[in-house]
């Protein structure tokens, strides 16, 4: 299992304690610094469920500066969007768990971390 964070997250910190405290073995990246590439997004998403739009933090500067709440949220967008997530990774929504079983979880509560646990 890997964890995306951004250690100055408490979310990320809160969801790492929990990892700790069940035992769990997972790999850190920290996505600002280890920025992933589009197609990680795309795969991660598949592993969401999600679009892009869904993982998008929009309360960020950068979302206000590129106007991300104007922008479509259809198929045809979908490429704009992911391309904005790979080159402003601050835009990620975390904590991202990406499980042993092929899913991945949006792991902002201890309920989610959790949930990728048992998976």
């Amino acid at each position: 299992m890997e964890i995306w964070i951004n250690p100055a997250c408490s979310k990320c910190r809160s969801a790492v304690k929990l990892l700790d405290a069940e035992g769990a073995e997972y790999t850190v990246r920290r996505y600002l610094e280890d920025v992933p590439s589009e197609d990680e997004i795309r795969a991660v998403l598949a592993r969401l469920g999600l679009e892009p739009w869904d993982i998008t933090r929009t309360q960020e500067a950068a979302a206000k500066e590129l106007g991300l709440k104007e922008w479509a949220r259809d198929a045809t967008s979908r490429d704009r969007w992911i391309t904005a997530l790979a080159e402003h990774p601050k835009l990620i929504q975390r904590p991202i768990i990406t499980a042993d079983d092929g899913t991945a979880v949006v792991a902002r509560t201890d309920e989610a971390v959790r949930d990728a646990l048992s998976r």
